[in-house]
This record gives C-alpha cells, structure tokens and sequence, in this order.
C-alpha cells in the first residue's frame, strides 16, 4: 500500500527545517492546508513551531495515518485542526474546503513521488483521472514522453483551485517535478509571482537517490515571473542558478545562457533522430565472442542471415567512443515502421525461426506502442537507420559529447533508444557537423539549458534546439576547418582527408556551402534525400 501510494513520510526534523526556512523570509500565514497529510508530521510541527495560525487542514487517504493524525485536532485551544479522509483528486479545493477564518494560505506538505506509469504497474486506482499534462499527440502520448509525476498533478491542482487565495505553496519534491511545474504554468499563463528551489539531500532523509527539493511559489495575480532561484539547501542565502524560460523553453541556468546569447535558441534546420526500440535486449541484442561469433544476453548461439544483423552503439557505448569500431550487434526485423514482418519466414529462415523460439519475450513486452503491429516490431526505424554515417550523442550522460560514426565493415551502425542522431551520406558532412556539434560554443550552449540531474540530460527537444546557422557564423574557420580534418582522420576517410589537406579556408567554405546530402527536414521526408545546407553560409 505505501508503495501504492508513493508514500515517504516527512521525518519530523525535517519538517521543522522547513518551517524555519519559510519563518525566516518574514511573511506570516494564518491558515495552511496539507493535501497529503500522511501522520500529520508538517501539521504537528506547524502547531509546535507557530502561534500565527488560526486553522489548519489535512487531507489524507489512508485509514493508518488518518487515526494517527486526528490526535493533533484538540492540540491547541488557538487553533482548529481539521483532518478529512478523502482521496484528494476527488476533492474539489475551490468548493469543498470549509474555512472558518480568512488570511494568508500556506500550502505546505509532502506529495507522493510516484509515476503515474509505476502506479499503473502497481494495478493501482490512486490515479487521477485520464489527463495529458503535456498536450502530447500520437506515439508521444503512448510512450515514455507522456509519463508524469503523480506530484505534478496535484501542484497544478493546487496552484488552479485554489488561485483565488493567492497562497505560498512549499512542499517537497523531485527536482524534475519543480522544472516541469514552472515549465506548465508558463504554457497554461498560471499567475506565478515568485518561485525558489532549494534542495535536499534525499538519501539522508528518506534512502532515495533522487536529487528533491523544497519547491516553493507565491501564487499571484500581479505580473508573473517564470523563473526559480535554485539554492544548495534550506538555510542558503544566496542561489547558486536561476531556472527560467527562454523562447518558450526552460533553461538550466539563466546567467550562462544570456552571456552565451550568440549562440541563440531556435530551431534546427535538420531533424533528429532516435535509435532503435525493440524492448527485447535479451533477443536482439548480441554480442561477438572470442571466436567472433554472435551470442545473446542469454548466453545461446546466434545463427541467423547476416543481413539482418547490424553493428550496434549503445549509450555508454557511444560516450566512450574513439574509434570506428564495436563488439555489438543488433538484429533488424524492418526497414521502416509498420512493415509487415512475415516475409522473413521466407527471406530469413533462420531468423524467423530464432525470433519465433523467442517469441515470449515480444509478448512480455509492456509498451502500449507495440499493440497492432506485425510480430517481432521495432521502433526508432527507418531510411535515416541505415544512412552510412551519422553523427550522435549519448541522451543519458551528464557530459555532450558529439561522435562522428562511420561504417563498420561496410555495414551502417545502429544506434539504441538512448542515443539521437543526425544521418549523413558522406564523411564529409559527418565530420563538418561533428566538428560544428563539439565546438565549446555550442557545448556552452547546451550546458546552460540542460539539466544534469535528469534521468535524461539530453532528449531530441533540446537538441532541435541548435541554431546551427547560429552555431556556424561564430565559430572560427580556421579552427572549424582543422577539427574537420581531425574527424575524418578518426574515421578512416583518407581520400576525404587528403582532399582537405589541400583547401585553404576560403576553398574549404565553398566546398561546404555546395554540400547536400541528407534528410529533407523541412518536409519531413522518411527517406535520404538532398538537404541544401542553408545554414553554411558566410556572415
């Protein structure tokens, strides 16, 4: 049940830690409600601490805390302590809350930190009712994209139903559930007139890894300021950043980001892509053994048709990357989305019968996105997949770091579901925007707008975020030219490598300015086509 219920129960210290925090900012609330009052731990410690309150409420769900914190309703002849048992997305704040008294409202407390995707897991039904938070269409809104904390949902509850109070919300959280609330209220235009983040150390108060915060705003009518000061901890004085919006997107850290504003936000000219999804590691992917054959996760020998085996760069794989090599492999079972998958019973024996050995672990598999497809489905799939280069970058490392990659044995690498790409059908233009990508103005760039405690610094959002026009007119020629002539080098591209050797810079401009051989982004086309490189022009 407690799992059920992302249940962590604010530990007392900390709850008093809290209240001096808020305390020492020097405003006065009279009123405060806690939604998921739990044992009543913040609500003790408010009757404890403060003698301005009049009134406090507790919402909370379950029978065990709900008997354990009535005990604070006669606490103090000063103020009324009401303690509701109710599931509070059943609770309309605006209508159903009986207030005797009037005066500032702190909202202070602890929301679960669960997942709606690990509730539904967990078969539970402490769920809010079927919402897209984040406006998602199509395969977005079935996959990973869509999942929201259970937090999320009530901060936005609390910040409309109970707008007309004009309260100081305080409570706990993960620090992705505080970006991604600020982020919301942006879009939705919610009246936030102040915002601070100041965090905590999670494992030492409830044994999780998770970087938590205390997330706080001052819900206003008076102009709306969409940014947090993010402080070390509760006590700091001073903010170590500032979170705000930019063009409609958050920024890690809004003073880096302005002294890095040539290199300005906009949106890329190329698309990028995402690797391979099969969710069916155990099957698909492979490795070479000493004897360089192909085994499985699962230790078994793998004989199947060679073309339907790629070489393979897993995240980590790719970060650590430095040569155009690599022991994985993964099996292909499509060229684009959707094809139909029966043919390899004729076209690929072996394979089929392999996949049909292991057909349970497709089964087994949970995502909603492989519903309706052909059997042994992948996703991330399509002409770009098998463009021969591509330059990449790792979406789970704290570090940006751009690979150009290359054939391996004349085979086009494959990338997984954690990494992003752009297809390239030369050397050249693999190491142009590998050389452009790692640039330390672009680095800059991407380091004052991501964030390093996500579970996914980098994402294809951010990434199509890249001016490279932008990018192209304030790097150093000379500088770009040389890094170029590195990149094809590590690739093995003599002939291209020779051909630069020759150009001076004015050559080398001319030769990029004629190149064209990529996707067609703007229309979006799921095929290689030529792509006028209108960003590599001369300022």
């Amino acid at each position: 049940m407690a799992r059920d219920l992302g249940d962590f129960q604010t530990p007392i210290p900390l709850a008093e830690e809290i209240l001096k925090s808020l305390s020492s900012q020097g405003k006065i609330w009279t009123r405060a409600i806690e939604p998921t009052c739990g044992k009543g731990n913040f609500v003790g410690s408010l009757l404890e601490q403060a003698t301005t309150f009049t009134e406090i409420h507790g919402i909370e769900i379950q029978d065990k805390y709900v008997r354990q914190a009535l005990r604070l309703v006669n606490y103090s002849p000063l103020t009324k302590v009401v303690i509701r048992q109710a599931n509070l997305f059943d609770v309309n704040l605006t209508e159903e809350l009986q207030w005797n008294t009037t005066g500032p409202l702190l909202v202070i407390g602890n929301p679960p930190w669960v997942t709606n995707s690990e509730l539904g897991s967990l078969g539970s039904t402490n769920l809010p009712g079927k919402v897209n938070l984040k406006g998602l269409r199509g395969i977005d809104a079935r996959t990973g994209s869509s999942n929201f904390d259970i937090a999320e949902y009530i901060w936005l509850k609390l910040m409309k139903e109970l707008a007309s109070e004009k309260p100081t919300i305080a409570m706990l959280c993960k620090t992705s559930v505080a970006r991604n609330v600020l982020h919301y209220a942006y879009k939705e235009s919610l009246p936030i007139a102040h915002a601070s983040i100041r965090k905590i150390d999670a494992k030492k108060w409830f044994g999780a890894a998770v970087d938590a915060c205390l997330f706080q705003i001052e819900v206003g009518s008076e102009e709306c300021r969409y940014e947090a000061a993010v402080y070390k901890d509760l006590n700091a004085t001073k903010p170590d950043s500032v979170i705000s919006i930019s063009n409609g997107h958050l920024v890690a850290d809004s003073l880096a980001h302005n002294q890095n504003f040539s290199m300005r936000s906009g949106e890329s000219s190329i698309i990028w892509r995402q690797g391979l999804k099969h969710d069916a590691a155990s099957v698909m992917e492979l490795t070479y053994n000493a004897e360089n054959a192909l085994q499985n996760k699962l230790g078994e020998d793998v004989i199947v048709e060679p073309d339907s085996v790629y070489p393979l760069l897993k995240g980590s794989d790719l970060f650590h990357y430095t040569e155009n090599r690599t022991k994985r492999a993964v099996i292909v079972t499509q060229k684009k989305i959707g094809e139909d998958t029966r043919h390899l019973e004729q076209t690929a024996p072996q394979l089929w019968i392999y996949l049909t050995r292991h057909r349970q672990a497709f089964e087994n598999r949970k995502s909603s996105i492989y519903n309706g497809q052909p059997p042994f489905a992948i996703f991330g799939i399509g002409d770009y997949s098998f463009a021969p280069y591509k330059v990449a970058i790792s979406g789970l490392h704290k570090i940006p770091r751009f690979r150009a990659i290359g054939p391996v044995d004349d085979r086009p690498v494959m990338l997984d579901d954690t990494c992003y790409f752009i297809p390239c059908t030369n050397a050249k233009q693999a190491a142009i925007l590998a050389s452009l990508l790692n640039d330390p103005a672009c680095l800059d760039y991407i380091k004052s707008i991501f964030f390093v405690d996500a579970k996914r610094p980098i994402t294809k959002k951010l990434l199509q975020r890249i001016d490279l026009a932008s990018l192209f007119n304030l790097i150093e020629k000379q500088s770009l030219m040389t890094n170029v002539q590195i990149e094809l080098e590590r690739m093995e591209a003599i002939a291209e490598f020779q051909e630069l050797e020759k150009l001076v810079v004015e050559d080398f401009l001319f030769e990029y300015k004629s190149i064209a051989t990529s996707l067609d982004a703007q229309q979006s086309r799921v095929q290689i086509q030529e792509l006028p490189f209108s960003w590599l022009t001369v300022s």
